[in-house]
């Protein structure tokens, strides 16, 4: 049979177009997956939450009610050896706050560091729980109320860690600490809510600067993206949420009562808004220590491993005399549902 050159190059002309249409489909389904302007907020938050489980040293991985949410949210949490050798022992917690992109990765290096130096009595004996910041949640709560981060971590995760575990329940038994976005959420929560926690670690912290116009990390492009879509396109409300101005609000309180250090690698894109915060913090007379790794990036084993015991250091202070708390009530410890 034979065709004729119109009716070949219309056939031709109709498998291009339905080899097209189905690029195009495959293309639109890839993109609902990943890309920020297809989905509310570069994040599936009904996802996200809830984390797969991380095997590590020590480590256990929980799912929680949250009423700000209004659904279950993941953590880990690490627990020492003395937790299940000492069941009348109290212990202090540190909340770790990682940086953007998720914390998963980092949980079996960071709770190994705490397991090695606790085991060398060199860090006292505590609870370690990772917190789940989502990719890029900032710590904070999203201006249009979308992702109630902070007060998932305030209102419900703490309540629930005291709740549940045998915890020194009481600022002078909580820690923050955190790598980049984690060294932010840690700075700002520590400076919000200096009645909560005792001390802040921020380690290579970010963002620090004024304002969310551009970030040494990331392009233009990004910056704006992340200023919508956490705090509504609005520089005020980046102003209002940041690190900086509460310290300004808080400076006596912070002063008086929180244990404040500040690490970063000397080669870290962030070192200059670092500087600026740590004379920013010098000049409101807010104690802290600042510390800087040379030769080292945006790179946190890198600047942990050079820091070496002067890490512990900075705990052993935080938690002095947190491991003389004993007393558990008996019937708390006896309850089959209480760690």
């Amino acid at each position: 049979m034979k065709f004729s050159s119109h009716t070949m190059k219309a056939a031709a002309c109709f498998f291009r177009s339905l080899f097209a249409a189905a690029l195009a489909l495959l293309s639109s389904a890839a993109r609902g997956q990943s890309d920020p302007e297809k989905t509310p907020h570069a994040l599936s938050p009904g996802r996200d939450w809830v984390t797969p489980a991380i095997k590590a040293q020590g480590v256990s991985h929980h799912v929680f009610h949250s009423a700000s949410t209004k659904g279950e949210v993941s953590y880990h949490v690490y627990l020492p050896a003395a937790y299940e050798a000492e069941p009348e022992r109290r212990f202090p917690v540190v909340y770790w706050l990682h940086g953007s992109g998720g914390g998963l990765p980092g949980i079996s290096s960071v709770a190994a560091r705490f397991d090695r130096a606790i085991r060398e009595g060199k860090a006292p004996p505590c609870l370690v729980v990772f917190v789940n910041g989502l990719p890029m949640g900032m710590y904070v709560d999203w201006a249009d109320g979308s992702t109630p981060v902070e007060s998932m971590i305030l209102r419900d995760l703490l309540p629930h860690i005291d709740a549940t575990y045998r915890t020194l329940a009481s600022r002078e038994g909580r820690l923050l600490d955190g790598f980049s976005m984690g060294g932010y959420g840690s700075a700002r929560l520590a400076f919000k809510y200096p009645e909560l926690f005792h001390a802040a670690s921020l380690v290579g912290a970010g963002p620090l600067q004024p304002e969310l116009n551009s970030t040494p990390r990331a392009s233009r492009i990004q910056a704006e993206d992340l200023l919508r879509r956490a705090f509504g396109g609005d520089q005020k409300v980046f102003r209002e949420a940041s690190p900086r101005v509460l310290a300004e609000r808080n400076a006596q309180a912070i002063a008086q009562g929180t244990l404040v250090r500040m690490v970063i690698g000397e080669k870290d894109e962030t070192f200059g808004n670092n500087l600026a915060f740590h004379r920013h913090l010098e000049s409101l007379g807010i104690p802290h220590s600042w510390t800087v790794i040379p030769g080292v990036g945006h790179d946190p084993e890198r600047v942990f491993q050079l820091l070496g015991d002067e890490n512990w250091a900075f705990y052993r202070k935080a938690f002095a005399g947190s491991g003389d708390i004993l007393a558990v009530p008996h019937d708390r410890a006896r309850d089959p549902d209480h760690r």
